[in-house]
């Protein structure tokens, strides 16, 4: 079936070939792969050039060993832009996935020192602290904890944010719109609390992002997300 004449090395070309099943949706997202000696029959090639195309398959990240189990296609990563401003909601939409927000924690509490300063309020300002796992077709992807001033957004509720993406509510409730956005980040390990909340091993590594959102210069969230690192690339363009 492959060239072994051909100056492109045997492993290489079975990659370029399994690749391509991926990428198609042949083999879809946690399949098993057809095992070593399977590979060597449909494909007649070495068991030496299964394991190296396998090695190199799972260094790039296509697939995933299980031991004693066997070998699965990796999901998919979702690449997401620092160019522009961006909603989780509306982006999973836009993949084809269905978003939905489980709620962990909603209470009221008092702005301390480091968030005033990061907000620009005073101390004491009342504060919604909002806990919640953002999901894609049930699968967890964020480990969100958000500030978000109390005085713009009057009677706002743990059901409402269950039921609506929070930026929703704030256009459709309050009127309130996002002019611009910062944000920052950098490569973390998960503690406990997010591993359990992520569905992830414990000290796997993840991306934590701080954004702080504005409606013109009133700073009106302030957000601390931990991201998969097995389903976000996040990309910027240089020009």
């Amino acid at each position: 079936m492959f060239k072994s004449d051909s100056r492109i090395p045997l492993y290489y070309q079975l990659m370029d070939t399994l690749i391509e099943k991926i990428i198609s949706g042949e083999f879809k997202e946690d399949d098993q792969l057809p095992s070593e000696r399977e590979l060597c029959d449909s494909y007649q090639v070495s068991r030496t050039t299964v394991r190296q195309t396998m090695q190199e398959l799972e260094k790039e990240g296509y697939i995933y060993k299980l031991h004693g189990k066997g070998t699965y296609v990796s999901p998919r990563t979702h690449r997401q832009s620092l160019l522009k401003f961006y909603s989780f909601s509306e982006e999973m939409k836009k993949a084809g996935k269905q978003p939905t927000t489980q709620v962990v924690s909603f209470e009221k509490i008092h702005c301390d020192k480091k968030i005033a300063k990061v907000m620009y309020l005073d101390i004491e300002d009342e504060l919604y602290k909002i806990i919640r796992v953002r999901l894609a077709d049930d699968d967890p992807m964020l480990y969100e904890t958000s500030y978000i001033p109390v005085k713009y957004f009057p009677n706002l509720t743990r059901e409402e944010l269950e039921q609506t993406p929070m930026y929703e509510i704030f256009r459709s409730k309050y009127n309130v719109n996002i002019s611009s956005a910062s944000e920052s980040f950098k490569a973390v390990s998960a503690n406990k609390v997010e591993a359990d909340m992520l569905n992830i091993i414990e000290g796997s590594p993840c991306l934590m992002l701080e954004r702080v959102a504005y409606d013109q210069s009133a700073v009106i969230e302030y957000t601390i997300s931990s991201a998969r690192g097995d389903k976000f690339t996040y990309t910027v363009e240089l020009k």
